[in-house]
């Protein structure tokens, strides 16, 4: 009999073990109250996100608060779960996994300092440890022998899209210089999955670093590019414009939370320790060919931002929104409405969908405590028949109360623009002797090619010189500060050659100043467009350009680095590159006399900021279209550019 009932047993065992992996306690409920939305396994679906990295980083108290109350302000409902019911849940969420990839666990670490640090292990590697603790707390982790470890961090940050506020990409760190440049190399890469071209500026505060493409968002242990966390929704389908070919440059910070927009331009807000999504605000409806692909900005308890979409018919606006909230608190319309001032500067019916969008990232100015936003071009892009007159607030600068958006004054660089000239390159802000005084000085290199120097407290123009040698539509800026344009410069049907080219003398890649030589470096195009006329009516997802452009080959295109003077906007030296004249990468000046850019031909420079001349080189054959950034971590000093699908961080070499 014994020998019988022992296999009866252990086969009853494991089946009774089969039958609880099959349905474990807590699957039925599961399924029958979560899996609908966030799928049977967990990893999300049509109605919802996956929660299968949120979920190990909650306690049993925090999963029952989303349980028992959701997310209404996100679309989760409250789901009612007994007593009964509750842990059995709990416990079947805790067994979920996500597709692939590192599964979190908790662990204990003895520290260097003899204390211990606990927490949930969200990435690691042989001689690294990347921990979240309970209080929510990033904690970055070098092993220092085969039992202790000492946690890093980032002393110098790199906290908003141009590290500084106010709009220059210099950096005050010395480790890096003439005499050891040549000894920097690539430290670590860190490839983005499925993406194409990235354009964003990695951030960098506390040790972490925050990268995107759309819709997506990485969280980097700064000094060696381990993951951390990842926010993913669905690319939107649909969408016209920048927006749809996958565009994000990046996010703001403020506080615990980062901010960046989504291709259907939306605002969100995310946690920085999890990744996990605060709040969703939509800034305008893409149906109307709205999009959004640049970086937020963060000033006070606000953060600011604006839509693409002006090729496409859209209408321009920028919004400030509650960092708490994401509660609106202002919009300024960059398209007047009638009776109000700067709408007699449209003639005719194409103000309805007269673009003017605030699509790239502004600058703020705690001296005089200015929002200034750069406004894209009026649409239709190329036919202005039904759009005469000066078109305000398109091809503008301007300079916004934060706190209202209340317009204090503005600058209109391309009136009646015609080429599709945005304004959108960076408004920097600066501080320095001007004619013998010092002055709170705005500096912008226009697309348009010319260089103008503002009294940012008044808006007065001190300076308007033409930077770029190729410039055929104008032959300087008069006294009323309006461009005086030469003839024969319009697009017409049979095409128009035009200097500078479509897409200008430069463009959003970000320029940079050096207070120690008082020069301003720029990466410019020298390069013509030649430019039709065409009638066109607004479409749903169509272009609503009135018109086309193509390069002409005559002067052949180029692409250079210039540094030009402040005070006279005269060129004091330029770098020509080798190349098709179509990379898109920007400058990052440093305080020992270096200027890192992106080189036509696909390297990784660094040339001395006083001569021009070359110092050292990467070739990361890469097509740039983004720009450099510095930080500190550890002790020591890193550059770092998106580059392609990666996004690539050098420093010395030991």
């Amino acid at each position: 009999m014994s020998r019988t009932v022992g296999p009866i047993l252990v086969a009853s065992m494991a089946l009774a073990s089969t039958v609880w992996a099959q349905n474990p306690p807590g699957k039925e409920i599961f399924e029958d109250r979560c899996g609908t939305c966030h799928g049977a396994d967990g990893n999300g679906g049509e109605h919802a996100p996956a929660i299968t990295r949120a979920a190990p980083g909650l306690l049993d108290s925090q999963l029952t608060t989303l349980i028992r109350e959701g997310l209404p302000a996100r679309g989760m409902p409250a789901i009612s779960v007994s007593d009964a019911e509750l842990s059995p849940l709990i416990s079947f969420v805790r067994t979920l996994r996500p597709r692939g990839g590192f599964q979190p666990y908790r662990k204990s670490f003895a520290m260097a300092n003899g204390r211990s640090l606990d927490g949930l292990v969200v990435n690691e590697g042989s001689e690294d440890a990347q921990v979240r603790s309970d209080d929510n707390r990033i904690h970055l982790l070098r092993k220092v022998d085969s039992d202790r470890f000492r946690e890093v961090t980032s002393e110098v940050n790199w906290a908003s899209y141009n590290g500084d506020l106010g709009g220059n990409r210099y950096t005050t760190l010395r480790q890096i210089d003439k005499s050891n440049v040549k000894r920097v190399a690539p430290k670590w890469i860190f490839r983005v999955p499925n993406a194409g071209r990235l354009q964003g500026t990695p951030v960098v505060a506390d040790g972490v670093m925050y990268v995107t493409q759309a819709n997506e968002c990485y969280a980097l242990d700064a000094g060696n590019g381990r993951q951390i966390w990842r926010y993913q929704r669905p690319r939107s389908t649909g969408l016209a414009g920048d927006a749809a070919s996958g565009i994000n440059r990046g996010v703001a910070l403020g506080g615990d939370k980062l901010f960046m927009v989504t291709d259907n331009a939306h605002l969100i807000a995310l946690n920085r320790a999890t990744g996990l999504l605060v709040w969703d605000v939509e800034m305008a409806d893409w149906r109307e060919n709205h999009g959004a692909t640049s970086a937020p900005l963060a000033v006070g308890n606000l953060v600011i931002s604006g839509t693409g979409g002006g090729d496409n018919g859209a209408r321009g606006f920028v919004a400030a929104f509650d960092q708490a909230t994401g509660k609106e608190v202002w919009r300024f319309s960059t398209l007047p409405k009638p009776g109000e001032p700067a709408f007699e500067t449209w003639k005719g019916t194409s103000i309805e969908r007269g673009g003017a969008n605030t699509w790239f990232t502004g600058t703020y100015d705690p001296d005089t405590d200015t929002l200034f936003w750069p406004t894209g071009n009026p649409g239709p892009d190329y036919n202005g028949d039904e759009r005469g007159g000066d078109n305000l607030y398109s091809d503008c600068v301007l300079a916004l109360d934060p706190a209202t958006g209340k317009l204090k004054w503005y600058y209109q660089f391309t009136p009646h623009d015609l080429w599709d000239w945005d304004a959108t390159e960076t408004p920097m802000v600066i501080n320095t002797n001007w004619e013998g005084q010092r002055r709170m000085l705005l500096v912008q290199a226009n697309r348009n090619g010319f260089f103008y120097v503002f009294d940012r407290a008044n808006g007065q123009l001190l300076l308007a010189r033409q930077f770029i040698k190729n410039l055929t539509w104008a032959r300087g800026i008069g006294a009323d500060g309006k461009p005086i344009k030469n003839p024969n410069q319009e697009p017409t049907a049979e095409g128009t050659h035009v200097c500078p080219s479509q897409d200008g003398a430069t463009n959003w890649f970000s320029p940079s100043y050096n207070p120690s030589t008082g020069l301003y470096y720029v990466q410019v195009f020298e390069k013509c467009s030649i430019y039709t006329k065409r009638p066109v009516e607004w479409e749903q997802g169509k272009a609503y350009g009135g018109g086309t452009q193509r390069v002409d080959t005559n002067p052949k295109p180029q692409r250079l680095l210039y540094a030009l003077d402040l005070q006279t906007g005269n060129r004091k030296w330029e770098l020509p590159q080798a190349g098709t004249g179509s990379s898109w990468g920007g400058t990052l000046a440093t305080s020992t006399g270096l200027v890192f850019f992106g080189e036509d031909s696909g390297a990784f420079a660094a040339a001395d900021a006083v001569s021009g001349k070359t110092l050292w080189s990467f070739q990361a054959n890469a097509n740039w279209h983004a720009s450099p950034m510095a930080y500190q971590f550890d002790g020591r000093e890193y550059i770092a550019i998106a580059a392609g699908d990666a996004i690539l961080a050098f420093g010395l070499i030991e």
